[in-house]
């Protein structure tokens, strides 16, 4: 079997917690490189540290760096990220082996992040929004490698839904076809994204992080492959109202067909779109919903760890 250590690099501090049995988080960094301007996006992230930190897990930011596959980054590691910005990689798992044999800089998604988190021995991410089926994919078959990551992976991914630029239906549907169980905490409908509702359900609903983790447990403790969805819906105070931001979603889908945008440059190019739409609004919308899913993950994770 290939040794590991020579393409992962776990910090002496998650390295510790997970010697130890105690809660860790995995966080992404495509949020960092791609998700918003400098310094906005270090300030952010050490932010969703913070909060990890303070509710008693230690937080694993997830990177390649220099063709090392790296769990638990430095503050110096997370500023060089965001400085870099979008002359990193969006990384997702194809992109994985061609950066490292390169020795470059990735930027983890949330199936990269999976993949980084699964290889650590990390069960527990906190995310933004995972990517999913996007609208009109019945002809571009653009569908996002997060599905497919969570059909495989066993890690467990708290968001706020699915981003709610995509079609929502078709992602739930692909996730059932994968066998993806959907938790939806406190809520009985998906969120998408920028708001609490989306009117399509999720599978189960789960009012406590003890019973998210027992059926995270009891997934694994089967030999069930793939990962679970927790849909944690963005606080109410932040949440948008639905019928603007599905009106500027439409105006951002129609500028992106009309010149052309597709692929990984989708997403990026749509989430800057809505944040000029908005004069900023769905920026904020989404730094809060990412301290709250942290906030839950961390929660989770402690209960995983006590079980």
């Amino acid at each position: 079997m290939t040794d590991l250590k020579k393409y992962l690099e776990i910090s002496p501090e998650v390295q510790k917690a997970l010697d130890e049995g105690r809660p860790v988080v995995a966080l992404e960094s495509t949020i960092i490189s791609h998700g918003m301007p400098y310094p906005q996006n270090v300030e952010t992230a050490l932010n969703v540290e913070k909060i990890i930190r303070d509710n008693g897990a230690v937080p694993a930011t997830t990177a390649i760096i220099g063709g090392k596959l790296r769990v638990g980054l430095s503050k110096d590691e997370i500023d060089y990220i965001g400085k870099k910005g979008l002359k990193v990689t969006k990384a997702s798992r194809r992109d994985i082996p061609v950066l490292v044999a390169r020795g470059e800089d990735g930027a983890t998604t949330v199936a990269a992040t999976m993949i980084l988190a699964n290889l650590a021995g990390v069960s527990v991410f906190a995310t933004g929004g995972i990517g999913g089926v996007h609208r009109g994919a019945e002809t571009t078959m653009d569908i996002s490698a997060d599905l497919e990551e969570l059909a495989s992976t066993p890690v467990m991914v708290i968001c706020a839904g699915a981003k709610s630029i995509l079609d929502l239906g078709l992602t739930l549907e692909y996730l059932e076809t994968h066998g993806v169980s959907v938790l939806g905490y406190q809520t009985e409908e998906l969120p998408a994204f920028f708001t609490r509702k989306s009117g399509f359900k999720v599978d189960y609903r789960m009012d406590t992080p003890k019973e998210l983790a027992a059926a995270f447990k009891a997934k694994n403790d089967l030999g069930l492959r793939g990962g679970m969805v927790v849909a944690n819906p963005i606080p109410e105070e932040y949440a948008m109202d639905a019928d603007y931001i599905s009106k500027s979603i439409a105006e951002a889908i129609d500028e992106a067909n009309a010149k052309g945008i597709k692929g990984k440059d989708t997403t990026p190019f749509l989430l800057d779109k809505l944040e000029k739409i908005t004069g900023g609004s769905s920026l904020k919308a989404n730094i809060q919903l990412v301290y709250n899913n942290a906030k839950v993950a961390t929660q989770i994770a402690c209960e995983l760890s006590r079980m």
